[in-house]
């Protein structure tokens, strides 16, 4: 969205993160900076305390919650609801884990974000505890998958030409109800109704936490009131997009946080008429 004169911090959108274990501190670390790189003014990451100091100096505009403990439990997991009355966007999953009772915990803070009818992001580990507990909510829920979570979420596979597999991820969004979104060699977007395809990437971008800033993309766009179908459409583009420009300089030599550079590159091309 244009920016006025008179804009003060919170009015371009807010995100909150929920992410991060014992063993992962980065993705959750990735998917708040590329929120900050759309543009959003103000953006919490929700990790337990044996994460939160490498996420803290990732960059000084990190704001951490402090989950007590080494993972998202149901114990803890009350820490994040205030958070919820302050964004306008949730991404639940980066670096979780997929321990027992974090898929416990999951269930009830994507049930817990419905009845705010926030929108949200479902990645990574937050999209399989999801699949092994769905919650039926109202809010718009924009799901992540690569080929073997999708089978994870929905049963089914992927398969065939990229038009074939948007007739499998339209009828599996429909069932979800919300927004798919596959990632692979050609993207698949689809709200059930509209199936779009995204031909941004490469395959470089097979290394790990890219799928972690296409998180924080979509979360972003989410917090600036997109149309969630749209959130995860411009997503699925402009993450490729950037990772297409960082091709261009390193080849494959690609890491996720190269991505983070690219951001608003690509954002500003766009405005400016320059795809």
């Amino acid at each position: 969205p244009d920016r006025t004169p008179n804009s003060h911090k919170g009015m371009w959108g807010s995100m909150l993160v929920v992410g991060g274990s014992e063993t992962y501190s980065g993705a959750p670390a990735l998917s708040s900076m590329a929120g900050y790189r759309l543009g959003l003014d103000l953006v919490y990451t929700a990790v337990p305390e044996t994460a939160a100091q490498a996420v803290m100096s990732y960059s000084p505009s990190m704001i951490t919650c402090k989950l007590a403990g080494e993972r998202l439990t149901p114990d803890n997991v009350e820490q994040v609801y205030p958070f919820l009355d302050k964004v306008n966007a949730v991404a639940i999953g980066p670096g979780l884990g997929m321990a027992d009772e974090t898929v416990d915990a999951v269930k009830t803070l994507v049930k817990k974000v419905g009845e705010k009818n926030l929108p949200m992001v479902l990645d990574a580990d937050g999209l399989k505890a999801y699949a092994m507990q769905p919650v039926k909510t109202g809010s718009p829920i924009v799901f992540t998958p690569h080929s073997r979570e999708f089978m994870m979420l929905t049963g089914e596979e992927a398969t065939g030409t990229h038009i074939e597999k948007g007739n499998i991820i339209a009828e599996a969004a429909s069932k979800l109800g919300g927004i798919v979104l596959l990632k692979g060699e050609v993207d698949v977007i689809s709200d059930g109704k509209y199936t779009r395809y995204n031909w941004s990437g490469n395959p470089g971008m097979t290394v790990g936490g890219t799928g972690d800033v296409l998180t924080g993309i979509v979360g972003g766009y989410l917090a600036q009131e997109a149309e969630p179908f749209y959130a995860a459409c411009s997503g699925a583009y402009l993450n490729g997009r950037a990772g297409d420009n960082v091709y261009k300089k390193k080849e494959y030599h690609i890491l996720p946080e190269d991505l983070l550079d690219e951001i608003p590159v690509v954002v500003e091309d766009c405005l400016s008429h320059k795809v």
